[in-house]
């Protein structure tokens, strides 16, 4: 079994989780925008996730012999370890339960700010939870900082929400409208209204500029997620509860790998965190087929109605939802890597993913475009503070005897 032991290492694995961990969430975000129902993504996504879990365990997992303080992945199956292993499961729960409000939350929210409130929680829940259960590894006087760091990357998150909405708000009402008094522009303009492109029947031949009032309006239409119209405290509600579904998902898993309130009989090894990994991806892949399968008949937020055969026969941007579950998989492992060698606590200083999502959501969605000078101010400071944050969070390392 190949464990990372240094904390070099610990911090590479951290480094590389934080891209992979950044970059799914725009390529599930992208396919929404494109017009695919989440509940066909999702399932899609869900498949590889499982798969990447299952590689993982089957490789890093068996590599090098067995002991009995470290045991490989096919030996530690038929070991009496089930505590640690409904720990593991119910990490695997939590997090399939955020990751499925989150692709909701992208469209009502936005990606950025989804991002950046479910990570500032998950840090100051979570991170609080492992620096205990850890026994204190990481440096107190370094990590809270960090944590400190994150609470006002969320204020300035929020603040740069609020600016965003207000601009996109005037751009629309600048729309010409015979609308009738009260009438809001953002009013869903009718598909079968817009001009075609002949060759192939796709809406709008002439593409309008990222971050005017007819992108605004030309992505509503395509969009699987209708959001003009939606109250914004049900995307808020739907985020804030995704977030306190993540802040719990590493805690569980920390449990599960180190035993802090032994439950396990005396001599059972600890789950390594190959096995671990995969009984929590095990209960992730099972909770997120039942409830989306339950949401291809009876799907919420106004979403249209489908069936298990129209998501078999849906291979419009299959590939990019496998794709998705592939980096989530190699990020949730790397992140669980790094943490068994340097502390969980630190280990969540992945939860700087906004940066990366960010990143996307200004390249490929034209996030923040013709926006006010006030948002880009605030937007650049939201980063400045993720960048300080994530920094000193790996700062405050330790190392696990």
């Amino acid at each position: 079994m190949y464990l990372v032991e240094s904390k070099g290492g610990a911090i590479a694995c951290m480094l590389i989780a934080l891209v992979f961990l950044g970059t799914w969430p725009a390529v599930l975000t992208m396919l929404e925008r494109r017009g695919r129902l989440p509940q066909h993504t999702y399932l899609d996504y869900s498949i590889t996730n499982l798969l990447v879990a299952v590689l993982i365990a089957f490789t890093f997992g068996q590599i090098g012999s067995s002991t009995h303080e470290k045991p490989n992945f096919l030996t530690q199956l038929s070991q009496n370890n089930w505590p640690s292993v409904l720990f593991a499961m119910a990490g695997g729960i939590v997090l399939s339960l955020g990751n499925l409000a989150t692709q909701y939350a992208w469209a009502l929210v936005g990606l950025s700010v989804t991002e950046v409130i479910t990570s500032s929680i998950t840090v100051v829940i979570g991170t609080t939870l492992n620096y205990f259960l850890d026994d204190r590894i990481n440096r107190a006087e370094i990590l809270f900082p960090g944590v400190a760091c994150f609470l006002i990357a969320v204020c300035l998150g929020s603040a740069v929400h609020s600016s965003n909405a207000a601009d996109n708000k005037v751009k629309l009402d600048s729309l010409p409208s015979d609308k009738n008094e009260g009438e809001q522009a953002s009013t869903v303009i009718p598909i079968e209204n817009l001009p075609k492109d002949m060759e192939n029947g796709n809406v709008s031949a002439e593409k309008a500029k990222a971050g005017t009032a007819n992108f605004l309006v030309q992505l509503e239409n395509r969009r699987a997620i209708k959001v003009f119209g939606k109250n914004t405290f049900i995307g808020l509600a739907i985020t804030f509860f995704a977030g306190f579904c993540f802040s719990l998902f590493v805690p569980a898993f920390n449990v599960a790998t180190n035993d802090q309130w032994h439950t396990l009989e005396k001599g059972v090894p600890h789950l390594v965190v190959y096995t671990a990994f995969f009984y929590f991806s095990a209960s992730c892949f099972v909770i997120a087929i039942i409830l989306n399968i339950i949401f291809l008949y009876r799907p919420i937020l106004g979403l249209p109605k489908t069936t298990f055969k129209a998501y078999l026969n849906d291979w419009n941007g299959r590939g990019w939802a496998l794709l998705a579950g592939v980096l989530c998989g190699f990020g949730n492992g790397l992140q669980f890597m790094g943490g068994q060698a340097a502390g969980y606590a630190a280990a969540d200083s992945v939860q700087a993913l906004p940066l990366v999502s960010t990143f996307w959501g200004i390249l490929l969605f034209g996030e923040y475009r013709k926006s006010s000078r006030r948002t880009y101010v605030l937007l650049i400071s939201m980063l400045f503070m993720f960048i300080a944050a994530v920094g000193i969070l790996m700062a405050s390392s330790g190392h696990r005897k």
